[in-house]
């Protein structure tokens, strides 16, 4: 029995290490299930990381939805190389992040600690890593589905045998622990041992006494399985043998007495309190005596308990921020203007109920006043207020308090004034007694008053008295005093159960006194009484900070017993505790393991979603934005839930939704995730008074959706705001102005108009409205080339504004003015009213109406380099950015950044700045996570460099490329793969490293051909081969890419265009490498090609390509048939000065092919006459003098006609004295050396 003890007490040690620790003692480790494990199985090497695969499933069938898979996969593959924000999301759920395998839809974690895991798996098993996996790879939209549709998720499946063996593993480097086995033994299990020491039957005896020198832990129990299972029960159980009392609070009962169970009856504990039938006694009952017990559906929390889910501050701030977010300033700020027909009976209904009650507000008085100053007064009778008690020094006087103070705390039932006294926090000092400067007067007060109580022979009143001394001598840490005062409180109620609460008050101070002076024999006697008393009596005090070790000795001893119900009880009074005591972090294990618990048993009720929000809350408090939306996510699709419960929902997921995104994004006012509890609240039960919530919530999901640009379904919400609004005319005005502004948004100009009309025929709008609808009706003209009217608008806008001092709505006007008088060709004056505009901005704050102001400079800047004031633009371009980037605006910056790099691309041309101004917007890129502009703006960027043209720029530009290169493979764009592969190789080519060229051509062409795609695979040929054909060494390598890949694929598609660019460039590659005899054959398919398609001008090319290669070729009368031919198709006559040059080169090289290649002088004369008067022409002078050369020695050798001889010589001569030309050679030897 002593070594039974011994290890008793070993498995109840060291809870307070950590309260996380204390429950990871109480549950959860994977049981040991073989009846006969060895240690092997927990000591084995486990895999070092866990797999979690994604998959996209249909909520409903649980079918996979392979289009959503794969966008999934490709948000893995975008954050596959960049994981922060994965890395912080496991972080929260405390889980280290490995690597992320998209080809698999894999995420690999680890954990380096029990408690790591301890964590992961309580989230997993509340259901939270598929949604904190939705939240994190799924974007705005996803939440704004149609609720029609089947909802889908992800769903994580993790490798539960891994995840088992690593438990385990680390489990065991905690050290030594307990396992429970399927044959009801306890068993320590070390790193080599399994050592047997004791049945689970054995713990109810002496475990009291054991447990006192302990801090009441369970060294890390497995205890998934129990062969038989306590009971917990309520209503009423039979004795089925004789029992005698051994003190006064202990019942005595013959066999077939009928009991009621008074709160719980929960076997695995010592006692429970009970009430006989037949005598009325109210006493403790062994639960270890044989009963037959009535079992019934336990609902192990009574109603009041239920209060503790219900969050003590008022709703109403969350309705606040409702009516907050769902305000629109559409009737007090003016709008921009920016660059399904809804027109049907709904419309038209709403404006004639709007005349009809126009016209009903004007006949009928207003009487709100009077009415609301009429109404009878409801009497109110505040409930009565709790006694008071003045301590007077005079003995008189004390005497008649004294009185008045017994008779209050001498009643024996509980009331609830006394609630005061028992609470941990000592209200009473404070509330029930006054008339004392230091509590040392109380004390003395109190202990008079205790005599008197003797005296007047009040046990009750003595016992409260003797509580309240005791609970004061606790505070100032006089143990002994405290004990003497409540075993005397013990002995006044000589076993008397009247006052539940008091007693329950009691037997917990009194035990926890015991346990700090560890009073082993006393305490054995009380503590399993007052466990009892605290697990069994529903909505008891708290009166004393330390009971939450009796509660986990409770604890310990449900989860030994395998009793889930009980299990929950004690979880949930422990979690409260902690509450209650502002502990929250102590209270959280408690509370998740009492989620858990409910889950298991079943009870997904309004009790679990009530639960859930709890857990929500403290997550909340611990900033685990992830986890708050996920448990909120859980819980709303539990049950329908209250209003109230949706309220608080859409309170969490507004103050968490926006933390997700950190600076990468500009954080929206609603967060797209709180559009379903939107709909959710909308489907609750409404009271009268909660009705007017209605038209708050359709209004906040307007605005949601047309923040989206959904203004589709932003219209439809709308519309049912005015449905379900009983609001004043003027709140009305304000929808109707809404409404018609998502109608322009919407592009539905007439149905806008027609409701703008009608507000504007309203008497009821005040200036500041009726301002703002003549703007909205201005930009809704102007949409509808409406001109006139449109100004006429503006102008009464602009009046109402100056009217209203409203400067802001000035300038907003102002620049509407602006942009109708570009769009009626009036830049003159729509210069002055963007001027006037912006000077009235520049006086306003810039936080207010940053992004009105940089769309008015952005629009002004526009204008002017779109004029010829192109630095004065830039300037304008400048202070937008600059506006922007003081608010911290990312969306304006971007579309400032955007027309500077424009600027110097296109307009003023400046490499450097365009690169500067580049790198910013990559940077805003980043922080708004767009992966598409990121690698559009890198590719930019590496052109940039490229074009510079320096060893330097193009590594930079390498650089770059291989940056898009991997936002391209993980946006899974092939096309632009391909090609920022074939850019690298091209750049590998300009730096000269040979050796990775062709590997980099290689990949690209592969990417290419993935796709399937033949034009593109075509195109990339082309591209591979040009990068040869335009550097300066391995020019014959382009002919394979032109000839063997490019080539093919044109003819197959039948793309005569490039087909025919193909022929050409393969001429000119040929004829460069001197490989005449096949170039032939390319400049005849051209020539044929081109005469096909009646392109004159690469007709007129190829027939020159022929002449020259057939002139290569010594086939000088084809080059001559050929050079005629394409100087046939030349206009006639000469229209530019390329053309005049072109005839005199050519007649020049028919000259010299006649004159030496087919030595005919006659001819050939011809032919330079032709040529020198297209010089002249020109008024080349060197081509001049070479004719003229040529002309002098066929007239002077061959056609011997010395008078033009003559000429031609004194020609050529003055030429050659102009050019410095020295000797003019006329000997026909040289031209005729190999005749």
């Amino acid at each position: 029995m002593h070594s039974i003890h011994r290890n008793l007490s070993m498995f109840s040690m060291s809870i307070e290490l950590s309260n996380l620790r204390s429950y990871q003692s109480a549950w959860f480790l994977t049981l040991l299930s073989s009846p006969s494990p060895t240690v092997s199985a927990v000591n084995g090497y486990p895999s070092p990381d866990i797999s979690l695969q994604l998959m996209m499933v249909r909520r409903k069938s649980g079918c996979p939805d392979p289009r959503l898979q794969r966008q999934l996969r490709g948000q893995l593959r975008l954050l596959e190389n960049d994981s922060r924000e994965v890395m912080a999301v496991f972080s929260e759920l405390s889980a280290r992040l490995l690597s992320i395998h998209s080809d698999q839809d894999l995420i690999m974690v680890t954990f380096k600690t029990f408690e790591e895991i301890w964590k992961f798996l309580t989230y997993h098993s509340l259901g939270f890593i598929d949604h904190c996996m939705e939240n994190l790879f799924l974007d705005q939209s996803f939440w704004l589905c149609s609720q029609e549709e089947e909802e889908t998720g992800i769903k994580v499946s993790i490798n539960e045998q891994s995840l088992n063996l690593m438990y385990r593993s680390l489990l065991v480097q905690e050290g030594a622990f307990f396992a429970l086995y399927p044959d009801n033994l306890i068993r320590k299990i070390t790193d080599n041992e399994i050592n047997t020491y004791f049945e689970t039957g054995s713990f109810t005896e002496d475990i009291a006494v054991i447990t006192l020198l302990s801090v009441f832990a369970l060294n890390y129990f497995i205890c998934k399985y129990y062969l038989s299972p306590y009971h917990t029960a309520k209503g009423f159980c039979l004795a089925v043998i004789n029992y005698e009392g051994i003190v006064l609070e202990e019942m005595s009962f013959q066999e077939g007495d009928k009991i009621e169970i008074l709160g719980y009856y929960i076997e695995c504990m010592e006692w429970f309190l009970g009430r006989h039938v037949f005598t009325g006694q109210i006493g403790f009952v062994k639960t270890t005596s044989p009963f037959f017990v009535r079992t019934q559906d336990l609902d192990f929390l009574e109603e009041e308990e239920l209060s503790f889910f219900n969050k003590e501050e008022d709703l109403e701030e969350v309705i606040h921020l409702l009516k907050q977010t769902s305000i629109t300033d559409v009737c007090s700020v003016y709008r921009i203007g920016e660059s399904y027909s809804f027109l049907n009976g709904k419309i038209e209904e709403f404006l004639k109920n709007f005349k009809n009650l126009e016209a009903t507000w004007a006949e009928e008085p207003a009487t709100e006043g009077n009415n609301s100053a009429s109404s009878p007064n409801k009497d109110i009778f505040p409930p009565p207020e709790a006694p008071c008690f003045h301590i007077h020094e005079d003995d008189a006087q004390a005497s008649d308090i004294f009185e008045s103070l017994l008779l209050f705390l001498n009643r024996k039932e509980y009331e609830r004034n006394f609630k005061h006294l028992y609470d941990f926090s000592y209200p009473f000092i404070n509330s029930m007694f006054y008339g004392f400067s230091e509590e040392e007067g109380l004390v003395s007060f109190l202990r008079l008053a205790r005599e008197a109580a003797k005296k007047a022979g009040m046990p009750w009143a003595l016992a409260r008295l003797c509580f309240l001394l005791g609970r004061l001598s606790v505070k100032k840490l006089k143990f002994s005093q405290a004990r003497v005062y409540f075993e005397e409180a013990l002995r006044a109620i000589a076993g008397g159960f009247g006052d539940l609460y008091f007693v329950t008050a009691l037997y917990t101070n009194l035990t926890v006194i015991y346990l700090t002076q560890k009073n082993k024999e006393k305490c054995a006697h009380v503590f399993d009484k007052a466990t009892a008393l605290l697990i069994g009596i529903p909505n008891y005090i708290c009166s004393t900070d330390l009971e939450s070790d009796i509660l986990k000795y409770a604890l310990k001893r449900t989860i030994l017993s395998q009793n889930k119900h009980a299990e929950a009880r004690a979880c949930f009074l422990l979690a409260k505790h902690y509450s209650a005591h502002k502990q929250h972090e102590e209270a959280l294990p408690f509370l998740e393991r009492f989620q858990v618990l409910l889950n298991d048993l079943g009870l997904q009720n309004n009790l679990s979603n009530n639960c859930y929000i709890k857990l929500a809350e403290s997550y909340n408090e611990k900033c685990l934005p992830h986890i708050v939306l996920s448990c909120i996510k859980v819980a709303s699709s539990q049950s329908s839930g209250t209003l109230m419960d949706s309220l608080k929902m859409i309170d969490l997921v507004i103050k968490n939704a926006s933390k997700l995104y950190g600076q990468r994004k500009y954080r929206p006012i609603l967060p797209s995730q709180v559009a379903p509890y939107f709909i959710q609240a909308l489907s609750s039960v409404f009271t009268t008074e909660q009705q007017g919530l209605c038209s708050t919530i359709y209004l906040s999901l307007a605005k949601l959706y047309s923040h989206h640009k959904l203004y589709g379904n932003a219209i439809v919400y709308m519309m049912k705001a005015l449905d379900s609004v009983s609001a004043k005319p003027e709140e009305i005005i304000n929808y109707l102005v809404s409404l018609a502004w998502l109608y322009i948004l919407y592009r539905q100009y007439d149905v806008a108009l027609a409701i703008l009309n009608a507000v504007v025929d309203c008497s009821w709008s005040n200036p500041q409205q009726l301002g703002s609808t003549y703007n909205i009706l201005a930009i809704a003209l102007k949409r509808t080339n409406n001109t006139k009217e449109a100004a006429e608008s503006y102008y009464k806008a602009l009046h109402l504004s100056e009217e209203t001092d409203m400067i802001h709505n000035q300038a907003i006007v102002l620049a509407n003015f602006g942009t109708l008088c570009l769009q009626a060709a009036a830049s003159k004056l729509a210069e002055h009213y963007y001027i006037r505009a912006v000077k009235l901005f520049s006086k306003l704050p810039s936080m207010d109406y940053s992004q009105e102001f940089i769309q008015v400079l952005l629009q002004l800047g526009c204008y002017y380099v779109g004029g010829t004031r192109r630095e004065k633009g830039r300037f304008y371009y400048e202070w937008a950015f600059l506006v922007a980037m003081e608010t911290s605006h990312l969306e304006s910056q971007l579309q400032a950044i955007k027309l500077l790099c424009q600027f110097y691309s296109t307009v003023v041309p400046n490499e450097a700045q365009c690169v500067i101004y580049n790198e910013y917007q990559l940077s805003l890129a980043r922080k708004m996570s767009n992966k598409v502009l990121e690698g559009q703006i890198l590719e930019t960027i590496s052109q940039l460099y490229l074009s510079l043209g320096t060893e330097r720029a193009y590594r930079s530009a390498l650089e770059y490329t291989k940056r898009s290169l991997g936002i391209f493979i993980d946006l899974q764009k092939k096309e632009k793969e391909a090609y920022a592969w074939l850019r690298a190789g091209k750049i590998y080519y300009v730096l000269r490293q040979n050796e990775l060229v062709d590997l980099y051509i290689q990949v690209a062409q592969d990417a290419a051909l993935y796709t399937g795609d033949t034009n593109l695979g075509m195109e990339l040929f082309e591209a591979a081969g040009d990068i040869f054909f335009n550097g300066t060494w391995d020019k014959e390598k382009a002919v394979t890419f032109y000839k063997d890949r490019a080539l093919p694929l044109a003819v197959q598609t039948g793309n005569k265009t490039t087909e025919l660019r193909l022929y050409n460039k393969l001429v000119e590659l040929l004829v460069n490498l001197k490989s005449y005899e096949e170039s032939l054959e390319y400049a005849k398919a051209s020539l044929v090609l081109s005469v096909n398609l009646g392109n004159q001008l690469n007709e007129r090319i190829a027939y020159h390509r022929l002449a020259d290669i057939h002139h290569h070729l010594g086939h000088c009368e084809l080059a001559e048939h050929f050079y005629l031919k394409a100087l046939s198709l030349c206009s006639s006559p000469l229209e530019f000065e390329e053309e005049t040059l072109y005839y005199m080169k050519v007649y020049l090289v028919l000259g010299d092919i006649i004159f030496y290649e087919l030595k005919d002088p006659f001819d050939a004369a011809g032919y330079y006459h032709l040529a020198l008067a297209a010089a002249m022409d020109l008024g080349n002078k060197k081509a001049q003098l070479k004719i003229y050369t040529r002309l002098a020695i066929i007239y002077h050798n061959f056609l011997v006609d010395r008078e033009k001889s003559l000429f031609f010589y004194q020609k050529a001569r003055t030429f050659a004295t102009e050019l410095n030309v020295r000797r003019i050679n006329l000997a026909p030897d040289r031209c005729y050396k190999n005749s």
